[in-house]
């Protein structure tokens, strides 16, 4: 049995009670269920790239503790942004405090604010621009069609961003990813900054619609994905709520109740960490029971809600997977 290092010791000997314990909790039925052979979802939501969690979440990928992925296309492209942007980036602890006036001045100087910290737009959206168009023009002319996803990992595996690197590539999850071909479904790309300039370029007539796979095709993949490798189950990690974790933990009512699939098991574990509060219709916010009527967990599935910030959580959680 491999021996936990020091970061699983202090949760396990000081994380005791309420939100604490249930890290601990959470993150040892995890691992159980690695060790059954159930595979894993995760999904992220939020802003985790441009938070850095590729610096531990790269290394999950590595060692096979994450067997697919869903996210949101702002996930997708950020992690790439801070590896080739990462010196450009300007950290604003302040943020609080900044007048409308101040978050203008942000902008007249090209720089798009997430919390504390500001993208640069010059060295971070334009840089990938450049390459990726070429890529999508290319596939369209040879007839071709891929997911978004997809385009991004022949970015990073073509090499032409290799000169603008600026991190560790280990400490990028997309690489990772990339490298071992993973699993992954971006639900809504369209409203992240590329799916924004891809369109820019359908409705100069530069490009065509069809030439990014969509939505519905993602689901299709999933719902083709899911019945291959359930039959030691699969569970469920949400990082944060909306789309990223709503699109895929859907496919296990579809396969049952529209594709008449009785057999489909239920996802064989759930956890979330969000700082969502229960409120009325809010279904980020909802207690795990009640996807029990939406049959996509079984009354005798491990369930946990993390109610706090996922970037202190996840890194935490991971830490003990990776027994560090």
């Amino acid at each position: 049995m491999t021996t936990k290092g020091p970061i699983s010791k202090f949760i396990e000997h000081y994380y005791l009670h309420f939100n604490a314990a249930t890290v601990v909790d959470a993150a040892k039925a995890y691992e159980d269920q690695l060790n059954r052979g159930s595979k894993m979802l995760i999904s992220l939501a939020g802003a985790m790239s441009t938070a850095e969690l590729g610096k531990i979440f790269a290394e999950m990928i590595r060692q096979d503790k994450v067997h697919i992925i869903s996210c949101t296309g702002a996930n997708l492209e950020e992690d790439i942004m801070n590896l080739v942007a990462h010196n450009h980036y300007k950290r604003v602890p302040h943020y609080r405090d900044l007048s409308p006036q101040e978050e203008k001045d942000l902008l007249d100087n090209h720089y798009n604010r997430v919390t504390d910290t500001c993208i640069p737009e010059e060295e971070a959206f334009r840089r990938l621009q450049e390459h990726i168009f070429k890529i999508w023009k290319d596939a369209e002319e040879k007839g071709e069609r891929y997911f978004p996803h997809q385009y991004m990992y022949k970015l990073l595996l073509s090499g032409v961003l290799e000169q603008y690197y600026e991190i560790d590539i280990k400490d990028s999850w997309m690489y990772a990813a990339a490298k071992k071909n993973l699993p992954i479904v971006v639900p809504g790309w369209e409203d992240s900054t590329m799916g924004n300039i891809f369109t820019s370029y359908v409705l100069k007539g530069q490009l065509k619609p069809s030439t990014v796979k969509s939505g519905i095709e993602y689901m299709e993949f999933l719902a083709k994905w899911y019945p291959k490798n359930s039959g030691k189950g699969i569970g469920f990690f949400q990082i944060g709520g909306g789309i990223a974790g709503d699109f895929p933990i859907c496919v296990v009512p579809m396969l049952y109740q529209d594709m008449e699939m009785t057999d489909t098991p239920f996802w064989s574990y759930f956890c979330q960490i969000s700082d969502s509060t229960t409120s009325y219709g809010s279904y980020s916010g909802a207690v795990p029971n009640e996807k029990i009527t939406w049959g996509k967990l079984d009354v005798d599935t491990p369930k946990f809600v993390i109610e706090s910030d996922a970037t202190i959580v996840a890194p935490l959680i991971f830490a003990y997977l990776l027994d560090m």
